[in-house]
């Protein structure tokens, strides 16, 4: 070597996104209606944004280089035929005996029933198409008021092309006793499934309202899902929200989730994930009013090559404002989740009280999962605590049921439900803890 060469050493900060498959979608697919211009503006905002990459925070543990995004397209109105209907199972309640209103949507066809007299109480309880064209008015209310489409890549896509969507609105003072029901079901072949759920609880209002999204379970080809979830709940306000996530494995599943809670409002999130092939998930709380309040509790299982990636937030806006978390998951085979959590206290949020906790149950070898809690306080006067583990089943109480004549399948299934059981116990709904318990049994006997 000459002693005048030199050894050049060239590092890359940020993936080339040649390597990431590009959308297919044009201008031309955005929905006609009411939302036009709203959605125009989201696709510009599209346009302008890259697929994320592991250089950027939020996405570092979640990796899309094999995401197939050019192979999806936009269902139409005959994008249904042929494909499997809704199972009875997914449209029974799982509040009380009955529901006082259920809306089922697919790429071809909604269905909506409400009872006469929620909707005699001025209980709006629709589709996204439908309110388009009979509540214009409330819908300006409601678009893009807790969720920003410039917040990333999938949030500009389904603010710009959502054409399946829920819209409900509880006037002033209502309370609703039975529960809602909605089910997004997303059959189909390599379709791109955008939703758009759009909920304001006014003030003084109470409801009860339970969101499943689902499809077929088969890993023969690909599917996506991009959603939005925003929702209002008002001065002195109560609601209680289900959601649950059983996508077939085959399907990728992307979303952004605001929930914003006014003065002494009062909520209670409670979510499940046991389905999909990947899941990036946004879900945050603003507690933006004295007194408000919000409870999260948060369910998952993994299995086979799963990768479940959680991001919560839980953000104190005002003073005297209290949340609550508690995510629990298991993982088995090859499968990964990632929890990432943060509560944040604004300088002006004195007296907030914010509690979050991640606990992870690893039953492979080959199973992994990340932990990440965090606080961002700027307030003085606060008490705010946070906690996340990682292990795996306990060997004595394991040992004691085998030794008792349970066999190992159901020691180790017996032992997964105790894990669970504080969420069980935050559940105040036989049929969502029922559901969550045959999901158990699922995954164990799998």
């Amino acid at each position: 070597m000459e002693e005048n060469s030199k050894i050049v050493i060239t590092a890359r900060t940020r993936r080339p996104e040649a390597g990431l498959r590009q959308f297919s979608f044009n201008e031309m697919q955005i929905p006609d209606g009411a939302l036009v211009e709203y959605r125009r503006r989201a696709w510009l905002a599209f346009q302008r944004m890259s697929l994320p990459v592991t250089t950027d925070e939020a996405w570092r543990r979640t990796d899309l280089r094999t995401f197939p995004a050019d192979v999806f397209r936009l269902p139409t109105e005959t994008s249904f035929e042929n494909s499997p209907e809704v199972p009875a199972h997914l449209l029974k309640p799982l509040i009380a005996d009955q529901h006082g209103g259920q809306i089922i949507l697919s790429p071809g066809y909604s269905r909506i029933d409400l009872d006469e007299k929620i909707s005699g109480q001025g209980v709006i309880f629709t589709d996204l198409k439908t309110a388009e064209i009979k509540y214009p008015e409330l819908l300006e209310k409601m678009i893009g008021k807790t969720v920003n489409p410039e917040e990333g890549k999938f949030a500009s896509l389904a603010a710009a092309f959502a054409r399946n969507g829920v819209v409900l609105y509880v006037p002033k003072g209502v309370s609703v006793e039975a529960p809602l029901h909605s089910v997004l079901w997303g059959a189909g072949i390599d379709l791109a499934h955008i939703s758009h759920i759009l909920v304001l609880v006014d003030e003084g209002a109470s409801l009860t309202y339970v969101h499943e999204s689902a499809s077929p379970a088969t890993d023969n080809f690909n599917s996506m899902h991009a959603g939005l979830v925003e929702i209002q709940v008002m001065k002195g306000a109560r609601l209680r929200f289900v959601e649950l996530q059983s996508w077939g494995k085959n399907v990728w599943n992307f979303s952004h989730e605001r929930i914003r809670v006014e003065r002494d409002g009062n909520l209670d999130w409670i979510f499940g994930a046991v389905g999909s092939r990947l899941t990036k998930n946004f879900s945050e709380l603003d507690l933006v009013g004295p007194g408000a309040v919000g409870q999260m509790s948060g369910f998952y299982f993994t299995d086979g090559n799963q990768h479940l990636d959680h991001d919560t937030q839980q953000n104190h806006l005002a003073p005297n404002t209290k949340s609550d978390l508690l995510f629990k998951g298991a993982l088995k085979g090859n499968s990964r989740s990632v929890w990432q959590g943060m509560i944040y206290v604004a300088p002006s949020a004195q007296k907030s009280d914010g509690y979050q906790a991640n606990r992870n149950l690893v039953l492979s070898e080959r199973a992994r999962a990340d932990s990440i809690p965090g606080l961002e306080i700027l307030a003085d006067d606060v008490r705010c605590t946070h906690g996340a583990t990682v292990g795996k089943l306990e060997q004595d109480p394991l040992f004691y049921l085998k030794s008792r004549g349970v066999s190992q399948g159901d020691a180790e299934r017996l032992l997964v439900e105790g894990f669970f059981d504080p969420i069980m116990q935050r559940i105040p709904f036989e049929g969502v803890r029922e559901r969550f318990q045959q999901a158990i049994f699922e995954k164990m006997s799998s």
